[in-house]
């Protein structure tokens, strides 16, 4: 049974809401507008997993320090910078089913926020002198917008192989995870070695939360409805890439073709839904995920047991196991 969220992060539960406090106050601003939405920002905030994963990294690692704090304010300053922007690019108008910042305020005042979400945490990282982590953290933002253009280069030509889809999500998803358990490490310890630790458990459990992501597109009894939203957005995904490389040549090309042409279709979504079950693309895709948690808790039993290890593990199976 996968534990809530609210019981695993109870090792830090007192340092999350410290948390939270500060990070509210990094994002004010004495501009009214900026305050405004900033303040909305804060409001729709999400499961808090990244923070989590820091604040239990460092717990893992020596003990929640000054630095820590700077950590998880600095990633989550940065990572909602880049999704502002990304609803920007993506046209998108809502986002966890609030409506998005570009929706309510427009695009110019959307990338200004964006903007200022982004100096903000590099700010703050500098002020508490804390060069390390901010070299942590940019990197990892350095290889999501490579992710992401690797992504919409590939999507052109719908040319992604299992490599290259693995390349992709380990820019675009899996390095932002991974940037927080490091720097959760790099908060209270300078082994590099263990820094270096924490860096490959958070990759891991980013290319598992991505693959989980990628389950959801094509619903099963455990993952909810049938959404084919990465279909319609022309997105290869591992359950996809996998059924066409099992697929006969002519029946790849009928799927691609399908999906270059009308995958906005509902019945070229069924199709390709139809396609991917009938190819084990699920099955597939699900052993490959749960390789990635192996390795995840395989890194963490190089740590002695303790409650902020054990909480680690039921962050790894709530990713993994999530439902939405």
């Amino acid at each position: 049974m996968v534990k809530s969220l609210k019981s695993i992060q109870a090792p830090v539960s007192t340092e999350l809401r410290e948390f939270e406090k500060r990070f509210r106050e990094a994002m004010h601003s004495p501009v009214p507008l900026l305050d405004r939405i900033t303040y909305y920002i804060v409001r729709r905030k999400g499961k808090q997993v990244r923070p989590m994963f820091i604040f239990l990294t460092a717990q893992l690692c020596g003990g929640i320090t000054d630095a820590t704090y700077t950590a998880a304010s600095l990633v989550e300053l940065l990572h909602t910078a880049s999704l502002v922007h990304d609803d920007v690019v993506d046209d998108a108008n809502e986002r966890r089913g609030f409506f998005s910042i570009n929706a309510l305020w427009k695009n110019k005042a959307a990338v200004l926020v964006g903007d200022f979400l982004l100096t903000r945490g590099l700010a703050l990282a500098l002020r508490d002198k804390q060069y390390y982590l901010l070299q942590i953290v940019s990197d990892a933002f350095e290889a999501i917008t490579e992710g992401e253009l690797l992504q919409l280069e590939k999507a052109r030509r719908l040319d992604i192989d299992e490599q290259v889809y693995y390349d992709v999500i380990r820019k675009k998803t899996a390095s932002l995870i991974a940037s927080a358990c490091a720097s959760g490490a790099a908060s209270t310890t300078e082994d590099m070695q263990v820094i270096e630790d924490m860096h490959e458990f958070g990759e891991t459990i980013g290319m598992a939360f991505q693959i989980r992501d990628d389950l959801f597109d094509f619903g099963t009894d455990d993952v909810g409805k049938p959404l084919g939203i990465d279909i319609k957005e022309k997105k290869m995904t591992l359950p996809l890439i996998y059924a066409l490389q099992q697929a006969s040549s002519s029946e790849r090309k009928r799927i691609i073709r399908m999906i270059k042409t009308s995958s906005e279709a509902p019945e070229t979504v069924r199709e390709v839904v139809k396609f991917v079950h009938n190819s084990g693309g699920l099955d597939y895709a699900r052993k490959v995920m749960l390789d990635y948690r192996e390795r995840a808790f395989n890194i963490l039993h190089r740590f002695p047991i303790s409650p902020a290890r054990e909480s680690l593990e039921d962050l790894v199976n709530f990713v993994v196991e999530r439902e939405k």
